[in-house]
């Protein structure tokens, strides 16, 4: 038997950090973000998003940019909610494939589009991690060196946080010491998974 916790929130908020910790209590950690890239290489993916934003989102070897896309996919919520919609259903299918074949019983879900993607339907139990926004902006800014203006942009894309404690009672608030955040994620762990977590 499994146990998959989806961990969520806006860019920038801390789930990185929460991710390392529960590798470090042997969980499997299945990175979204690194999912999406490996959906974007096959060709099904791509002739999705061309049809969606245009060619001008492939370079001249038919391959995606990733500028490119992020300057029309970041624009405004519409057409964030556009790349979500083209793009989440092929992320959601290699998701599945890692949770089934995983050796490990213990999962993290990495995933900051969670609930759109439908992909909570596959979670025991869900976490969300929420931020200042004074804060993300810095964290962003010196993640993706990009500027002020374009973490800003990322983030008036991205969702509220009244979206996120809406949806689930599990939430971790990255504003303080870092060590006291991860404690506190790690302790929820152990309440959800009944405490047979070590470290």
């Amino acid at each position: 038997m499994k146990y998959v916790l989806g961990l969520t929130g806006p860019t920038g908020a801390g789930k990185t950090t929460l991710c390392k910790a529960a590798q470090d209590m042997d969980f499997l950690v299945i990175n979204c973000d690194l999912l999406a890239r490996r959906a974007v290489e096959q060709q099904d993916c791509l002739d999705a998003l061309e049809r969606a934003f245009s060619k001008d989102i492939l370079d001249k070897d038919g391959r995606l940019d990733r500028k490119a896309l992020a300057q029309k996919a970041f624009i405004n919520s519409e057409k964030t909610e556009l790349l979500n919609k083209t793009i989440l259903p092929f992320i959601v299918k290699h998701i599945e494939e890692e949770i089934v074949s995983s050796e490990k019983s213990k999962i993290i879900l990495d995933a900051p589009t969670l609930y759109e993607s439908g992909a909570d339907r596959l979670c025991d139990a869900v976490c969300a991690v929420l931020s200042d926004k004074g804060k993300r902006i810095l964290r962003i800014m010196a993640r993706d060196n990009i500027t002020e203006d374009e973490a800003l942009l990322r983030i008036n894309a991205g969702k509220t946080d009244e979206y996120y404690t809406s949806k689930t009672e599990n939430i971790i608030y990255n504003d303080g010491i870092t060590e006291d955040f991860v404690r506190e994620f790690k302790n929820l762990l152990n309440s959800l998974i009944g405490g047979k977590l070590n470290g």
